[in-house]
């Protein structure tokens, strides 16, 4: 079976077909790369800074944007809720479930620090910052991470410098870590590097090693002085309180015992008048029965027996604490 001769002859193209063909291809070429080229897509963590012929002319928030084609205009991306740190005194070499450090390129030249007190502290720490302003992040300043890491160096050492080595290592931790927080935040501010502090955290703030055994001495006997001193006045506070309360009872006491004698001295003056007005209306029978009366406060405390005559007998008058008015009602005249 013969094949058709046009069936093999391969077609001929003329110059203008092949220059249209070379057109069209070119344009769908440049069609598909400028529509390529006129959009970018921002993530919700990020924010985009066009650039225009390398000068800056806007920011973009997370979504689709348009921009010119070509490379005219170009979007640089930046991660701006991303939490990043910087590490002083150590790094972390693997994050994880069992995270790894080591030690910093600096060694203790990056810890040592002089206190306000002349002592030397090594401190560890770590600045956590996020991008606040993506335009001053890439433009303001050449190396962002190594320039907070300058600043808050310089910013550490001048605080540490005014406090005491035990106001480091122990009870003013947390303000230093705040004011270091604020004061670099000021001057990054200032710098207009576009970073916004998170935290500041001192992880680890020690005496040096050749010292550290001397210093945890010390640290003990400071420890027990200030338990001593607070025994001392816990002791000081419940021996005051006893006095003040034992002072407070006997003035009392003595304030009952004074209204005591003074009701008891107003009652015998009363008694007292009364009986001046009974003794000026009857003065024998007063005077009989004031005598009665001593003899039964007196005579009670004497354990004796009297012995008296009435017309020859002799009668026994025990005088105890009973029938003491009788007995002397019936030998009271002799």
């Amino acid at each position: 079976m013969e094949i058709p001769e046009q069936w093999t002859r391969r077609p001929q193209w003329t110059p203008l077909e092949i220059r249209r063909a070379v057109t069209f291809g070119v344009a769908g070429l440049l069609l598909l790369i400028g529509i390529w080229t006129s959009y970018y897509t921002v993530a919700p963590e990020e924010e985009a800074v066009v650039l225009r012929f390398g000068a800056y002319v806007g920011s973009s928030q997370p979504g689709l944007h348009f921009k010119l084609p070509f490379g005219i205009d170009n979007a640089i991306k930046v991660p701006v809720t991303e939490v990043r740190k910087v590490e002083f005194g150590y790094r972390t070499v693997s994050a994880g479930r069992r995270t790894n450090y080591g030690a910093a390129r600096g060694g203790s030249e990056e810890t040592l620090m002089l206190t306000g007190d002349l002592n030397i502290a090594a401190v560890e720490w770590v600045a956590q910052y996020k991008i606040k302003d993506a335009k001053d992040w890439l433009f303001n300043v050449q190396d962002p991470e190594e320039t907070i890491r300058d600043i808050g160096e310089a910013v550490m050492r001048s605080i540490v410098g005014d406090h005491t080595v035990t106001e480091l290592l122990t009870r003013q931790r947390e303000q230093i870590a705040q004011r270091v927080e604020d004061e670099l935040q000021t001057l990054l501010d200032k710098y207009e590097t576009g970073v916004e502090i998170v935290t500041v955290k001192l992880q680890n703030a020690v005496p040096p090693g050749p010292v550290r055994a001397a210093f945890n001495e010390v640290n003990a006997a400071q420890q027990e002085r200030s338990q001593l001193e607070n025994e001392a006045q816990r002791e000081y506070n419940k021996a005051i309180a006893q006095a003040r309360g034992d002072a407070l009872r006997k003035v009392s006491e003595a304030e009952g015992y004074a209204i005591d004698r003074t009701n008891r001295a107003k009652g015998d003056v009363a008694r007292f008048n009364e009986l001046v007005e009974v003794y000026r209306t009857s003065p024998q029978v007063t005077r009989q029965r004031l005598f009665l009366e001593a003899m039964e406060r007196v005579l009670p405390g004497v354990h004796r027996v009297v012995v008296a005559s009435d017309g020859g007998v002799l009668k026994m008058l025990p005088l105890g604490r009973s029938g003491i008015a009788d007995a002397i009602g019936t030998g009271g005249g002799k």
